[in-house]
């Protein structure tokens, strides 16, 4: 697999198949994402990847515990029309693939508590950093995350950032022995084997058109 097939073929999967995560592919894939760029060569990333009985108990906890106050805020773009609608259109087709009514809110409630527990993936990366780092370095951390999901689709493996696990901060912390008042936690990563044929991972995307991102000036 090139780059643009794995950059083209990545989508945010929320059905796996129940087949497990080998320790020496994913030793492999982090192990090769630690040459993502990083400014001043700073590294911040940091992450532990749970499977198994450590996961069903972690996530356990998640239940039992509920949401918490979330540390940052990723929802703000939201209250702009242009960043609304993009968020509308995915959801629109996320809902349908489920067949969950736009009026169905027991069932849009439990299709987002569904983050709870990672989609069921059989493995999930749980990425946590120095709070001493600033906006440059949570750019650094992104582009990190972008570089194990396309090592992941070389490796025939699927993935999902969770922003949503922020939601369980303190639980996470706990759980993995994290020193409260020194880690920011800031996302979960769902780790497995796509289900190819649950409507959720087939749905029609949408992206912008280039020209409303990218301007070329000075170009012949």
């Amino acid at each position: 697999m090139n780059v643009t097939e794995a950059v083209t073929t990545r989508r945010s999967i929320r059905n796996y198949l129940d087949k497990p995560v080998d320790l020496e592919t994913l030793t492999r894939v982090m192990d090769t994402a630690r040459w993502a760029a990083s400014g001043c060569n700073y590294q911040p990333w940091e992450a532990s990847i749970l499977t198994g009985q450590p996961l069903k108990d972690l996530q356990a906890k998640i239940i039992a515990d509920g949401p918490q106050a979330a540390e940052y805020d990723w929802a703000a773009p939201g209250t702009e029309d242009t960043y609304k609608e993009r968020l509308n259109r995915v959801s629109a087709g996320m809902f349908g693939a489920m067949g969950i009514a736009r009026d169905d809110g027991a069932g849009r409630m439990a299709a987002m508590m569904r983050n709870a527990t990672s989609f069921d993936a059989p493995a999930v990366m749980f990425v946590y950093f120095p709070r001493l780092m600033k906006e440059p370095q949570w750019s650094d951390v992104g582009m990190w995350l972008q570089t194990v999901a396309l090592l992941l689709r070389e490796e025939g493996l699927d993935s999902c950032w969770q922003e949503y696990m922020a939601l369980y901060a303190n639980t996470i912390r706990e759980f993995l022995g994290l020193d409260h008042e020194r880690y920011m936690f800031f996302c979960g990563m769902a780790i497995g084997y796509r289900d190819p044929d649950a409507p959720l991972n087939n749905f029609e995307r949408e992206r912008v058109p280039l020209d409303e991102h990218v301007k070329f000036i000075g170009f012949e």
